[in-house]
C-alpha cells in the first residue's frame, strides 16, 4: 500500500519508480493534472471574456441599428454561443470548489477535460460567428461565409483534427506516462483528496 491511501494505485518497479515512467503517486498525477488544466483554462478565459464584452458593447453602437434580420440573428447566435463558452470554461474552476477537499481530485480533473472540450468547441463556433458576423457588415455576405467556414474548419483542424496522431499512439503505448485518460478507467483508488 502506497502513500496516495491504496493498493493497486501503479505498480511499483525495482527501483521504487511507477511503471508509467513518472515517479509520481496517483494523488501527485491528479494535483499535475488539475494545474496543467487550470492553465490552460485561463489562456482560453481571458480571450472569451474580451470576445464575450466586445459583443455585449457590440449593440450599443449606432451602426447596430442599421443591420439586416441576417446579421442580427448571427449576432443573437453568436453572443449566446460566447456565453455558452464562458460557462464552460469557468465550470472546471466552478466544479473544482464544489468537489474540493472531498476525495475526488481525480473525478474532477475528468470532469474538467471533458467541459474545457466541450467549451473549445463552443469557442470555435462563437469565433466562427464573429467572423461571420463582422466581415458581413465590412465586406459582404459572400466573402464573409467562405472565410467563417475557413476560420471554423482551421480551428476544428487545429483543435481537434492535429492532436489524433498522439492520441492514436498514446492509446498504443500502455499509459505513456500520463496515467490513464480522462474518462477512461485508472488503476488508481476510486476516490482522492481534493
Amino acid at each position: 500500500m502506497d502513500s496516495a491511501g491504496g493498493a493497486g494505485a501503479g505498480t511499483l518497479g525495482v527501483d521504487g519508480a511507477r511503471s508509467d515512467g513518472r515517479n509520481e503517486h496517483p494523488l501527485e498525477r491528479a494535483d499535475r493534472n488539475m494545474i496543467e488544466l487550470l492553465q490552460e483554462l485561463r489562456v482560453a478565459q481571458t480571450g472569451v471574456q474580451i470576445l464575450f464584452a466586445f459583443l455585449l458593447t457590440l449593440s450599443f453602437t449606432e451602426r447596430f441599428g442599421s443591420i439586416n434580420t441576417f446579421q442580427r440573428w448571427t449576432y443573437v447566435v453568436t453572443l449566446l454561443c460566447s456565453v455558452l463558452t464562458a460557462g464552460l470554461l469557468v465550470a472546471p474552476a466552478a466544479v473544482h470548489r464544489i468537489t474540493f477537499a472531498r476525495g475526488l481530485k481525480a473525478e474532477t480533473v475528468q470532469i474538467g477535460h471533458r467541459l474545457f472540450s466541450l467549451g473549445l468547441a463552443a469557442l470555435a463556433l462563437t469565433l466562427t460567428g464573429a467572423v461571420l458576423l463582422v466581415l458581413d457588415v465590412a465586406v459582404g455576405r459572400g466573402f464573409a461565409i467562405t472565410a467563417a467556414a475557413v476560420v471554423c474548419v482551421m480551428l476544428v483542424a487545429l483543435w481537434f483534427v492535429l492532436p489524433l496522431p498522439m492520441v492514436r499512439r498514446g492509446r498504443a503505448t500502455p499509459d505513456g506516462g500520463e496515467g490513464s485518460p480522462p474518462g477512461g478507467r485508472a488503476a488508481t483508488p476510486a476516490r482522492m483528496s481534493g
